[in-house]
Order: C-alpha cells, then structure tokens, then sequence
C-alpha cells in the first residue's frame, strides 16, 4: 500500500493511485446490502482479498478482476476479521509459502531462524511457522518491550530483540551462537545487513518486505552493500524474490494446513483495530511507524 504512493510501485501486479482515484485497498469484509447476481443473495457475508474499496458502500461486479467470495462466519465463530488476517493472503499465506517455499526448513536440523518485524501481520506468524515446520530456535527482531513480550510469552518464539534498545549484532551472537539458517526479512535496511552477517553457509534469506527503504528512490529488491553481497554470494545463501501470487497452486493446500493449525491452537493471531472508517489513515501511518501488533485493521462499520 505504500509503494502505491509513488510514481512507480516497483512491482507488476499493482500500479500507483491514480489522482482522483477512488482508494483501494488489498482485502476488505463485507454485507451484501442489495444484490442482482444470482450468486449472491442479501444478507450474503463477503470477502475479497484485492481491490477492496475504502468506502462504507460500493458497487461492484463481481468477476477476474474482483474475485469476491462468500464466507461462513459460523466458522470463524464470527470473527470475520480473521479473513484478513490469519487466513488472508497478504498474511497467513504469505507467511506460510514463505516458510515453505524460500526457507527450506528441515526437521531435525537444528536450524535456527531470525524474524524482522516480527510483531506484525507477517512476522508474528512466520515465527509460529517456522517452529510448527521444524526450526529448533526462532528468535525476533521488533521495537518495543511489549512486543518482544508478546512474541516470547504468547507466540512461543525463544528469544526476541528490541532493536531501539539493545545492539543487535551482539544480542543475535549470543542467542544465535551457531549462526543464522533463516531469516525472514521484513524489513530490510541496515537491519537486515546485520543479520546477514551473521548467515551460515548454504542458508535462506525470505524476502518478504522491505519496509525500512519504502520512502527511498530505489528499485525492488533495493540494491544491499558491496560487503554484504560478497557474503551472500561467498556462503551461498539464497535471496530471491518472494511474492505470494507467483503460488497459486498452493494456495488450498496451504489453507488447509493454516485453518487446522489455528483449531488446534498451534497458530496465534493478534489484531490491532482502528474504529471508524475516518481513522483508516490514522491506522495506517501508526502501522508504519509500528504501533500495530499483529494485523492492522479498519473497522467501517456493522450491517
């Protein structure tokens, strides 16, 4: 949503907000208030997780280019904000194909992985992820001591370090003594060039975000250090690309397998939520700025 500020967007499958363009968001849950499409009836809860409009009501068509679908909130025991987060797209999938995909984490390896932003929608999950598919050790990096809280007591990461307030480079040396396996980098920046650093041979960097070089002219991924480039490329580590559309075949299965994670309760989510639809820019400059725990949400309104 950021990257939609700018002229360029630096990615394919989204442009810039056109001036005097209504504002459209990735995902959104909605009451079907009046229907002429025989697949959808009044009354209908609904979900699409692209192009939702940031409106109290819009009409819209429902095709390829708005893929919206209804839910059972019955099975969500109601809570329908979970479409977007736990078992959105730009969350719960994102966090999982990552895992899988890019991380390459193997059981009994003893692997240990880094989470960025480790509080957020993303990185609160990844973590959860990463120790359900095998890492012996998850440790994340966020900014504030309730955060860190969060991810040890809550989450069930092993360790967590506020980056405002603690040396990073020093604190990853002595809870990461055999190095670093995986990373799941959120953020970018000098932060990441610090956990790189400290990368084994033959290790995996998931680059889902780079939110510290958002506001920055550059190209996406942002160019990294010379020094850090030679260390990618003389351990081998990976760091490619990730975007979740490029794995649409594994979305079902991918659901599945976040759906019984959360009723079993070995996936936790936490949301952070802004009342009012005339608050929803409030949200989000909290949300760069990283007063949100979990997933960041606007609540318009109740049918």
């Amino acid at each position: 949503m950021r990257c939609r500020m700018n002229e360029e967007t630096g990615v394919t499958y989204i442009g810039p907000f056109g001036i005097g363009d209504r504002i459209g968001g990735f995902g959104g849950v909605g009451v079907v208030v009046k229907s002429a499409n025989p697949d959808f009836q009044d009354g209908d809860v609904v979900h699409a997780g692209f192009n939702w409009q940031w409106v109290e009501n819009f009409l819209e068509t429902p095709g390829e280019h708005f893929p919206l679908r209804k839910i059972d909130s019955s099975l969500v025991n109601g809570q329908v904000s979970l479409y977007l987060s736990i078992l959105s797209l730009t969350s719960g999938l994102t966090s999982y194909l990552g895992v899988k995909v890019k991380g390459h984490v193997t059981p009994g390896a003893n692997q240990t992985m880094v989470v960025s932003g480790a509080a957020g929608a993303c990185g609160s999950l990844a973590g959860q992820i990463g120790k359900l598919e095998g890492c012996s050790r998850v440790v994340g990096i966020c900014g504030s001591e309730e955060k860190c809280q969060f991810l040890t007591e809550e989450l069930g990461y092993d360790s967590a370090i506020n980056y405002k307030t603690k040396d990073v480079s020093s604190e990853l040396q002595k809870l990461c003594p055999s190095g670093v396996d995986v990373y799941f980098d959120n953020v970018g920046g000098d932060l990441s060039n610090t956990v790189i650093k400290q990368m084994n041979t033959d290790s995996h960097v998931i680059l889902c975000g780079q939110i510290a070089v958002y506001n920055k002219d550059v190209p996406y991924p942002p160019p990294i250090p010379e020094d850090v480039q030679r260390i990618l490329t003389d351990k081998n580590i990976t760091r490619d690309r990730y975007l979740v559309l490029n794995y649409p075949d594994k979305f079902e299965s991918g659901m599945k397998q976040i759906v019984e994670w959360t009723v079993q309760g070995k996936l936790k989510v936490r949301e952070t939520i802004e009342e009012g639809l005339q608050n929803a820019g409030k949200a989000f400059v909290s949300m760069m700025k990283g007063g949100n725990i979990g997933k960041q949400l606007v609540h318009v309104g109740d049918s």
